[in-house]
Formats: structure tokens, sequence, C-alpha cells
């Protein structure tokens, strides 16, 4: 059988490139599994932080549970000694640098560019990286429980007693690589998110215009610029003592052991605000929506928050007034102490000033803000009563300053951070969380905290040190651990009806509009959950709580009266508007860059130079094909038929354009958001007040 073939068809222009070799092709993909490892979206970089936080947040509270079970009665065998300083250690690190911190970074993430008005963060790829050194650090220092033992010289790792000589093993190596690790993605996470505040608001968003939450997330980003270089050179030092047998804190070789303890210091107060002030911003933007109330006295909350910042500096030393530095230092100190109690004490006055006479709505997160105000605020009397010498040297190693620093941060800290959970959930995912579910969560976690850490100041001016494994029966100490370890599981349960909220809720919830709670803020201006571009008009900002005084004009009492012409719910954007607004391109350099930094710190722990060596070559190789690599790429996985700009036109290798925004495109015959809603004559005037 013959079988005939047409002629060929000549070729009648230059050949056709072969496509490239798909392992080289840059990712284009924004959905899917594999997506969420190329992402530089920053609210799916939120939600990855807000995600891998949560998951360590209950590592840590399973390693709590396990510690109050050892002390829920005396001569405790639950854990042994060895065990238990593990766990000690690693509930502490993972609490302030795996939970609080990421929690917070996950909210300055998700929200800052949204509520600044902006279409994207700074450094979308560098806030990739951040994330990836993060997961990746937390994942190193869980490694080691199956790698030899876990660190155990405490949270704190107070040299000599981490030196070589009295922790051999490789446990102290895990938590000084580690923490070095995680300083990395603090540090690049904070340069962003600065630069995002800074560089990326919305026209007419003066500073003075910006959201409470987005000033709090600011300083404590600036403190983390700041603070990360100090708890850094400490560990290197400390890194050199253990791999090369230096001796910066060894007192027979002339080192200082107190030196450690002033760096530490140095870098732990500024952190207390670290973790404290995003929480205090989430709370000055719910309590406002929930008293129908502007915030009472907005310049003096920025300000006073700037002040804890700087003053937060002076004050390290009244955690080492049982060392003897002498009545001059001692005294200048708890002076100081005293002193940066006062713009805290402003801030209380002004959330109460906020609530007072406004119409309440005690919904799940005004039950956490409100929560987080009385809780901070016995946690920030007790830390007064440090600033008393003689009190601080009674108190020293008890359990009463554990009681304290629990108050702070999570009767703080975590406490606005879960009411920032419910208050923006519905933003994020675009359905309710329950309330009914919520509010119970709420009260076994307010009960659960109390009932676990009150005690805590009753056994400490008992006498029961802190960071023991065990006490004998006759110490008198045996009701109120018992009492502790009760709480303890209360807290877990409420964190378990907080699970089952969220899975429930997911199935059944109700789904959520783009303003479900009236807000105040830009964020509430765009649909529930954002579209990848946050806006699709850039919006121009006349006020503080812009969004607010587009809805509602004042009568002549000073009660919100909606206009007339207010926008009504936030509407998804036209497809030309999606088509054409490009964001820099999914790539994979961010992951490969971080990925090499546990390789380094893997040849570190064993001294396998090889290996820290070829770790390096991968975190280079990662960095520098980053930076050849265009941010924005022709035919990208955003351009939906749209005619898209090339690589060379804008600068930055993060999708900054000329202006210093991300790379964008409007099409013809969109109008700018001042056309499409003329001002308002109360707008008109509050702009002319404000200039």
């Amino acid at each position: 059988m013959t079988t005939l073939e047409a002629p060929p068809t000549p070729a009648t222009g230059p050949p056709t490139p072969p496509p490239p070799t798909p392992v080289l092709r840059r990712p284009r993909a924004t959905t899917g599994a594999l997506s969420w490892f190329t992402t530089i979206d920053h609210k799916r970089i939120g939600i990855l932080y807000g995600v891998t936080a949560f998951a360590f947040f209950v590592i840590g509270g399973i390693e709590a549970l396990l510690l109050r079970l050892q002390l829920a009665r005396p001569n405790g065998t639950v854990l042994s000694a060895e065990a238990y300083n593990q766990l000690f250690t690693m509930h502490g690190t993972t609490m302030i640098f795996l939970v609080i911190m990421p929690l917070s970074a996950a909210f300055a993430n998700y929200l800052m560019p949204i509520m600044l008005g902006a279409r994207d963060v700074a450094f979308p790829r560098l806030n990739a990286f951040s994330y990836w050194a993060f997961l990746l650090g937390g994942l190193f220092l869980y490694s080691s429980f199956f790698l030899g033992g876990a660190p155990n010289g405490g949270w704190f790792g107070y040299a000599p007693n981490t030196s070589i000589t009295f922790s051999p093993g490789h446990n102290i190596d895990f938590w000084v690589f580690g923490l070095q690790i995680l300083g990395i993605a603090s540090t690049t996470g904070a340069v962003n998110l600065v630069v995002t505040a800074l560089n990326m608001r919305a026209p007419g968003m003066s500073l003075l215009r910006m959201p409470v939450f987005v000033w709090m997330s600011l300083i404590a980003q600036f403190l983390v610029l700041f603070a990360m270089p100090v708890i850094t050179v400490a560990l290197f030092l400390l890194m050199f003592d253990r791999l090369f047998l230096t001796n910066f804190f060894n007192p027979a070789m002339g080192g200082d052991p107190i030196l450690w303890q002033h760096l530490f210091w140095i870098f732990g107060h500024p952190e207390v605000y670290i973790l404290i002030l995003p929480a205090m911003g989430v709370v000055s933007e719910i309590l406002p929506v929930f008293s129908r109330k502007p915030l009472f006295g907005y310049p003096v909350m920025v300000f006073s928050g700037i002040a804890i910042g700087f003053m937060g500096w002076g004050v390290w030393v009244h955690h080492m007034f049982a060392v003897g530095l002498g009545p001059v230092a001692i005294s200048a100190f708890s002076v100081s102490t005293m002193f940066i109690a006062v713009p805290t004490g402003v801030k209380i006055f002004n959330w109460i000033g906020t609530i007072w006479g406004g119409s309440l709505k005690m919904s799940t997160p005004m039950l956490y803000a409100m929560g987080f105000i009385a809780m901070f605020t016995i946690g920030g009397l007790s830390g007064v009563t440090h600033a008393v010498s003689p009190h601080d040297r009674q108190q020293t190693d008890t359990y009463y300053v554990v009681a304290h620093f629990h108050y702070v941060l999570f009767g703080g800290a975590l406490f606005g951070l879960i009411g920032g959970f419910y208050y923006w959930w519905p933003k994020v995912f675009g359905y309710h969380l329950s309330e009914k579910l919520g509010k119970w969560q709420f009260w076994l976690w307010f009960l659960g905290f109390n009932v676990t850490f009150g005690p805590m100041h009753i056994l400490g001016l008992q006498g029961m040190p802190r960071r023991i494994d065990t006490y004998p029966a006759n110490y008198g100490f045996d009701f109120w651990n018992l009492v502790a370890t009760i709480g303890s599981f209360v807290i877990a349960f409420s964190v378990l009806l907080f699970i089952i909220n969220v899975v429930r809720s997911k199935r059944v919830g109700e789904r959520a509009v783009g303003d479900p709670w009236d807000g105040r803020t830009l964020e509430w201006a765009t649909t529930s959950p954002p579209p990848e571009y946050n806006f699709g008009e850039v919006p121009v900002v006349h006020s503080v709580d812009d969004w607010w005084h587009r809805k509602y004009g004042e009568d002549e009492e000073g009660r919100p009266v909606r206009l007339e012409d207010a926008p009504g719910q936030p509407q998804p954007d036209p497809p030309e508007v999606a088509r054409a607004v490009h964001l820099p391109s999914p790539s994979y350099f961010p992951l490969v860059a971080a990925f090499g930094l546990p390789v380094i710190a893997y040849g570190m722990t064993y001294r396998a130079w090889a290996v820290a060596v070829i770790g390096a070559v991968i975190t280079i190789s990662g960095i520098y094909a980053w930076g050849i690599e265009p941010s924005t790429e022709p035919g990208g996985h955003d351009d939906e038929g749209a005619e898209l700009p090339g690589p060379d036109e804008g600068e930055g290798g993060d999708g900054v354009s000329e202006d210093g925004g991300p790379q964008q495109m409007v099409p013809a015959g969109v109008a700018p958001l001042e056309e499409a809603a003329p001002e308002s004559a109360s707008a008109q005037a509050r702009e002319e007040e404000d200039k």
C-alpha cells in the first residue's frame, strides 16, 4: 500500500526558535499548590506567615503543657531534667521568634499595602525570601530534636553556660545558627516593610494620615533593623567561642560573661516592643470600628508609639539589677524604667477614651481588644514594680517575673493578634468566623490565661524559683502549681475551639461582603478577599480614616450621618482593569536563596566545612539569579491578553517603576478615583483643615 504525502510547504520566514526547556522557564501559575512556593504576592505571603506561625504556636503550646504537667505536683517525673531544659528553651524561643514576631509580620505583610492604598510592597521577592528564611530557620531549629537534642540553655542563652566547656554537644549550636537565620529573615522583612510604609503610600496619604496599625508596625520594624544587629553580634561572638575556641565570654582567659547579658538585653528589651507594638496597632483599629467613634487622640497615639520606640533602648539594665553594676547605673535605669510607663499609660487612656461614650458592639474582635487592655495593664503595672531595685532583687529569677512577661506577651500581644484574626478574617478569606464559637473561645482563653498566670505572682512572692524542673513537697508550692496546670489545659481547649471554628466556618460560615464591619480604613474599600492587585484605581486620600469619611458626614450634634452619595459595598473591578494592572511575576529564586542558609548552618554545626561552602554557593547563586532576573516577564502570568511593559521598562529588580510603585498599566477609559467619585463638600472642608 502506497501512501501519498503532500509536498512540504516552503518556509516563508526565519525558523522558529525551540521553546525553552520547561525546567528553566519562569513560573507563571498563581493558583495551585506549587504556586505557593513561587508566589511573591504580599497577601499570600502574609497568609503563609500566619499559617506557619500558628503551627509553631500549637507546637510551642504542647511544649508548655508538658512543662506544666511536670510542675503540677512536687517531685514530678513526667520529664527528665535534660528534657525539661530542652522543652523550656524551645518553648521560649518558639513563642518569641517563631510565633509572635511572624504573626505580627503576617498582619503587616497582608494589610500594610492595602491600608496604604498601594498595589504591592516595595520589594516583593525580598518579601518572599524573608518568609522562606523564617520557615527554614524554624525547621532547622526543630530538626535538633531528631539530631541529638534540642537547645537547652534557655531562650536567653547566658554565657558562659552556653560555651563549649559547659555545653559540649550540638544543642546550643542549633540555637545559635537557628537564631541567625531567623535574624536574617526578620531584618530583610523589616527593610521591605519600612520602605513600603515610607514610599508606597497612596496620593494624599501623609504620615499623619496613616492608620495606627501601620504606624505601630513601622516603629516595630525600625526596632528590628536596629535590634537584630545587636543580638547577631552576640551570637557571632558565642559562635566563635564554640567553634574556634576564642574567649569572649571566658573569664578565666580575660573574657567577660556580663558582656553577653548587656548585648542580649540591649536587644531583648526593644524586642518586647517589637512584639507588643503591632498588637497595640491592631487594638487601635478594632476599638474605633466597634465603638462607632474615631480613635481618641490619634496624634498622641502615634507619638506615644514613637516615644516607646526611643525609650525602649534605655531600660535594658533592669534585667540585670542583681548583677552588681553599682548604685549609679541602677538608679539611672530605675528612673528610665519608670519613665517608659508614661507613653504606655497614655495609650491605655486613649483606648479608654475611644470606648467612653461610644455605641459599643461587643463582637468577638471587640472582646479581645478590651481583654488586651485589661491584661496588658496588669502586666504593665507588675513590670513597673521592677523599676524599684530592692523589689526587683527580691523577684529576680522567681515566678513573679514569669507572670509579668506572660501578662505582657500573652495577655498583650496574643490577645491583640487573635482579636485581629477575628477582625480581618472576613477580609482575608471571604467568610466570617462563627460569633458564637468565637465568644466561647474568648471566655475560655480569658479564664484559662488568668488561672494559669495569675497564681504565678503568688508563687513568685512565695519564693518559687523559675527555670527549675521540680520542687520539694514541703515548700508550699503545690496548690498554685496545680491550679496553673489546670488553667493551661483550659487555654489549650480554647485553641482547639478556634481551630474547630475555622474548619466549620469554612464550610458553613457567613459569606463576607467587602466592608462587613462598616470599617474606617482603606482595606475595607476593596472586595473580600481583595484582588491580586488590591485596587483597580489607586485611591486618593483626603483625611485620616478616609474610607469612613467617604461614607459618613456629621449632623449638628456631631453624630455620624451616612452621605447620600456614599459608596456602597466594594464591587469587583471590571475585566479591563484586571487585565491592565501588571504586577511582578512569580520567582523560584527567593526560595533557592533561602534554602542555602540551613545548609550553611548544618555544615557549621557539624564542622563539615565543605557542606557549609555548598550552602553558601546555593545562597549566592540564588541571589545572583534573582539579581539578573527581570522583575516582570513579557507575556507573564497576569497579562490576560493585555500588552504589557517589557523587562526594561521601569527600574528596580522587584517590580518597582520609576515613581517607586509597582509596575502597572491603567487602560484608557478608566477614570482616576477623583473623577469616578467626586469629593463631597465635607471632604473638601477636611482637606482644607488638614492644610
